[in-house]
């Protein structure tokens, strides 16, 4: 994609900006690279690329260069995050949410995304040149260590949380969305091959998360024991019990339906010219797009299955510490919103206590 001269692109060595302009811009691909060679997931690479991407496309348009970056500066630049529009989103340019914001608006998370790769940016620069002050101050103390600093090398070193930005966008908390029993077994009915029965699967009675589907070597799948490797976020492997349903497609699929092919990928592409290839995120969205279209259920993304999957061991009862290593989460935190998602066990524990309360009275 290109846009004023400078467009994102991926080279043997990883993301860059690329484009006639790119060269006044060095400092971000020579920050990219750092980023690989820390080890890096391509896709945080990319989203961090495009964060900074449209940062630079901004100071091109205000003829400005990286070197000349003030905390004046950023907040202008927030100003005009603010002011952007997303097209091609549904409901047009005319629908207002509940919270009073337009539906073709940047979401606080995005901006959030672009100010944490600005400021990943100017840390790497002071770490290069520490003479060179950063524009992006330094706020209050977040909640969380980082891995480093709970576990690993860095333990040794203080182990204050670092300090946000006060520039960060204030957004607003939402539980997870999820389909109900009725939606789940209609969208599983619409899916007409073995393979794509197989990834739903995978999403909605293990909670795997698209990206790790997709990553799913054969070798990784013990169907006999019904184990999963996951490879997750970071890298970190983990251990998933494999549904016996579940197991049972997959083992369907890879003797009835999956092409020969070179391909170690569980899930390659069935047919057309790239037949035996691994299936790539577009092809995996454009599988949902059809089947949401299909039924109407429009909540039924990829992502909607996994948290489907976290509010059943919810509702379940299923302990805190489980959860969140059946669903690969970094920080706890993460795990409780699931909490949030058992009215029947809120409801009950409710009940109960008004009935202590009576008796005693």
């Amino acid at each position: 994609m290109s846009e004023d001269g400078l467009f994102l692109e991926r080279g043997d060595d990883g993301w860059r900006l690329g484009g006639g302009d790119a060269g006044r811009f060095r400092l971000v691909n020579e920050y990219l690279s750092y980023l690989a060679d820390r080890n890096y997931s391509p896709r945080t690479t990319r989203t961090y690329g495009f964060g900074l991407l449209a940062f630079c496309r901004w100071l091109d348009s205000e003829d400005l260069d990286l070197a000349s970056v003030t905390t004046d500066v950023l907040l202008r630049f927030l100003a005009a995050c603010r002011t952007e529009r997303v097209t091609g989103r549904r409901g047009g340019t005319n629908v207002v949410g509940l919270d009073g914001r337009r539906t073709d608006v940047l979401s606080p998370a995005t901006v959030n995304m672009r100010l944490a790769a600005i400021s990943g940016l100017y840390s790497f620069r002071s770490m290069r040149d520490p003479d060179i002050s950063n524009p992006v101050p330094k706020g209050r103390e977040a909640k969380r260590l980082s891995a480093g600093e709970r576990t690993g090398m860095l333990v040794h070193v203080s182990r204050a949380p670092k300090r946000r930005s006060p520039l960060r966008v204030r957004d607003t908390k939402r539980l997870p969305k999820t389909l109900d029993h009725r939606e789940v077994i209609e969208l599983l009915e619409s899916l007409r091959t073995w393979r794509d029965r197989a990834i739903a699967g995978l999403m909605v009675f293990c909670g795997l998360r698209s990206a790790e589907v997709l990553a799913l070597n054969v070798g990784d799948v013990d169907i006999g024991a019904r184990w999963l490797r996951v490879s997750g976020k970071g890298g970190k492997e983990r251990r998933v019990p494999l549904d016996v349903d579940v197991a049972g497609v997959i083992q369907t699929y890879l003797l009835a339906e999956r092409p020969d092919t070179a391909s170690t990928r569980l899930f390659v592409v069935a047919k057309g010219p790239t037949r035996g290839q691994p299936l790539s995120p577009a092809g995996l969205r454009r599988i949902f797009r059809y089947h949401r279209d299909l039924t109407g259920i429009t909540a039924a993304h990829p992502h909607a299955l996994r948290h489907t999957f976290g509010s059943a061991l919810a509702e379940a009862g299923v302990d805190l510490a489980v959860m969140q290593a059946l669903l690969g989460h970094a920080h706890i935190d993460t795990t409780a919103r699931y909490i949030h998602l058992a009215p029947t066990h809120v409801k009950a524990e409710f009940d109960a206590a008004r009935a202590r309360q009576r008796a005693n009275a």
